[in-house]
């Protein structure tokens, strides 16, 4: 869904649009009430009309109540004490209910909307959707007061942190405006199109990988619709997915799919190291220049990516490659050394062992030549990736090593696997990470 205009109650009401669901309303006043207590079991008084007329003098609509309607003019009262919320000023007197100087009740609105705008589905969150709630109400109004069949509901489900449902009041989710600096258009509509309506929406996304991987779960569909192979099953529909969650209505989709991507957590680990040019570096990945779109693409990942460090990254997402060989790899084993030593064997020596080094291309291939390094001699990955994030960062976990070392510079790299294996290393420094 791509929507090219908004509609605002506010402006649509001075208009005199909905005077005729008003007058409706107010001519229906008793049926109204009736099935405020049969279906929801809201009880109003014989006089309670439904429509709230702004207050001539103060210009509140919550506090007034209306009592009486002549079939042209309603009699309003603004009460002190009618809500919680608000005081009412006092003021009472007919006015004719039309042309912006009232509204209808939420429930009633909610009906008058469906006929106004020619509604036919339109779904709710499940709260909304409860027996005897508002969409119960709203139905019954369309059917009852307007005349008309109600639009098609599809209840829909929370969207829940930490397994509870978000609540900003009760300080539990995110901001909209901090997570749109960190997620891209693209990448937030795929958080709410992929999951079917009737299933809630986990997303944590402080000191959690779920930005990063929301990202890749993006890249795969783009990969899977470009015919590019990919991990992991993919759920049905995965092309109506990417193509709905691209910003661009009109895009070519088949275009948008063959479009270069950098990883997203590959970008959080170049941004951390100084120097490093980060787009020759997706260039050199890629294989070939970067278009303008896919320059385009980089920077807005790159920008989302210092804000995910700055605002929801884990502690173990921000590092530091150290100059130095650190004074922790002490403490690996044999094993562990024999892996390291092995793993240097994927960097390629220039020629003459004087020109650049290269080794695997990218973040995948390295996670692959780490997979199968550790099980060609027989050890767990868990000690493998230990032993790589001691060897480079001084601590046992850090990023997925793969884009870790597809981020450093492969003589580099090779030299501090050398360095580490080596059965009586002195640690110290082993060249430049950048």
């Amino acid at each position: 869904m791509h929507p090219d205009r908004y509609y605002w109650m506010s402006d649509i009401y001075p208009t005199g649009a909905m005077d005729g669901y008003i007058r409706t309303a107010l001519d229906r006043a008793h049926v109204v009430r009736d099935l405020y207590r049969r279906v929801s079991n809201v009880q109003h008084p014989d006089t309670w009309h439904p429509v709230l007329v702004i207050c001539e003098q103060c210009g509140k609509v919550g506090t007034t109540i209306v009592t009486r309607w002549d079939g042209e003019r309603v009699y309003y009262e603004c009460r002190a004490n009618l809500v919680t919320w608000a005081a009412g000023c006092g003021h009472s007197g007919w006015v004719a209910p039309f042309g912006g100087r009232a509204k209808l009740p939420w429930n009633l609105e909610w009906a008058a909307q469906w006929s106004l705008f020619g509604v036919t589905i339109e779904p709710c969150g499940k709260d909304l959707a409860t027996a005897g709630g508002s969409r119960d109400r709203s139905d019954a109004i369309a059917r009852e007061v307007f005349e008309r069949e109600p639009p098609i509901n599809v209840a829909y489900e929370f969207l829940n942190i930490g397994g509870r449902k978000m609540s900003t009041s009760k300080g539990r989710g995110a901001a909209a405006h901090r997570i749109v600096e960190v997620i891209p258009p693209e990448q937030l509509r795929t958080l709410f199109i992929r999951p079917r309506p009737n299933h809630a929406i986990e997303f944590d996304p402080e000191g959690t990988d779920a930005i990063p991987r929301l990202f890749d779960e993006f890249d795969k569909l783009a990969d899977a619709t470009a015919g590019r192979p990919v991990k992991g099953e993919l759920a049905p529909g995965f092309e109506s997915v990417f193509r709905y969650a691209l910003r661009d209505a009109g895009a070519d989709v088949a275009a948008e799919a063959a479009a270069f991507r950098p990883n997203f957590g590959h970008l959080a680990f170049l941004a951390q190291v100084p120097g490093a040019d980060i787009p020759a570096r997706m260039a050199d990945e890629k294989g070939a220049p970067l278009d303008a779109h896919e320059r385009a693409i980089l920077d807005e990942r790159l920008a989302a990516a210092r804000a995910w460090l700055e605002s929801y990254a884990p502690d173990r997402a921000r590092m530091a490659v150290r100059e130095t060989t650190p004074e922790e790899a002490g403490a690996l084993d044999d094993e562990q050394r024999a892996f390291l030593g092995a793993l240097a064997g994927a960097v390629v020596p220039g020629p003459d062992h004087d020109g650049a080094a290269s080794g695997p291309a990218g973040g995948d291939a390295w996670q692959t030549a780490i997979f199968a390094t550790a099980a060609g001699l027989g050890l767990p990955p868990g000690r493998a990736f230990a032993a790589l994030y001691l060897a480079f960062l001084g601590r046992p976990n850090g990023p997925r090593a793969g884009w870790l070392l597809a981020g450093l510079e492969p003589a580099f790299v090779a030299r501090r696997l050398r360095e580490v294996a080596a059965p009586d290393a002195t640690m110290g420094p082993a060249g430049g990470a950048a």
